[in-house]
């Protein structure tokens, strides 16, 4: 075993004690926190990857950059413009939810990355102080389960006909609704996209994934 570390340098070593750290904290607050109530798998398997990422890319960075003087600092923001961007130039449009805890992943591997001049104590209780801020928010949010709909009696969505509009979409739906958001409007096609909240039989607090609709075929209320 000793040859091992005639190859492999001691800080190398430190960044994996800083990686498992960082990967524990990213699986908490994806898998324990974050999925329970949304059932996304594909954000799950987007965010603890984009976790490993950018940890080894901004702590090879670092560690090549450490020899360049006075350039260190010019790399490291450049890298952080770069890294932040991949959160702007996307495919599909994102949910604040979403956008959020991919927020919070980035800034993790960051930092946990970064710290190679803290102790590894004070790097876990900052760790446990983020998870301790995402589990309070999660448990002071109710999230109610939704769908997005097209609907056709496009005459029942006057405010004043509300609660026909939810009776209609009860006994069509068998859900029990709480309440309806009327979006886009198609007068041509007597058609309307309706945001309706429901209670879960099951007492999950998913949220259903909402199938998208071109925005030019609606008109917007």
């Amino acid at each position: 075993m000793e040859w091992i570390f005639n190859y492999i340098s001691p800080e190398y070593f430190t960044m994996l004690v800083r990686f498992i750290i960082c990967m524990a904290v990213n699986w908490v607050i994806v898998a324990l926190l974050y999925y329970p109530k949304s059932k996304r798998r594909d954000f799950f398997f987007t965010f603890m990857l984009i976790g490993v990422a950018i940890f080894f890319i901004v702590f090879f960075m670092i560690f090549v950059l450490e020899d360049m003087k006075g350039k260190t600092g010019i790399g490291v923001g450049i890298g952080m413009f770069g890294i932040f961007s991949i959160m702007r130039y996307r495919t599909d449009a994102m949910p604040v939810r979403e956008m959020t805890y991919l927020f919070i992943i980035l800034c993790l591997s960051v930092v946990n990355a970064l710290a190679s001049t803290i102790p590894v104590m004070e790097l876990i209780l900052t760790n446990l102080l983020i998870v301790c801020c995402v589990w309070g928010c999660e448990k002071s949010l109710k999230m109610e389960p939704c769908k997005l709909i097209q609907y056709d009696r496009i005459e029942l969505i006057k405010p004043e006909r509300r609660k026909e509009l939810i009776e209609d979409l009860k006994e069509r739906t068998g859900l029990d609704i709480i309440k309806v958001e009327v979006g886009g409007i198609d007068f041509l096609r007597d058609m309307a996209i309706v945001k309706m909240y429901y209670r879960s039989k099951s007492g999950s607090n998913s949220v259903d994934s909402m199938v998208k609709i071109k925005q030019s075929t609606l008109i917007e209320k």
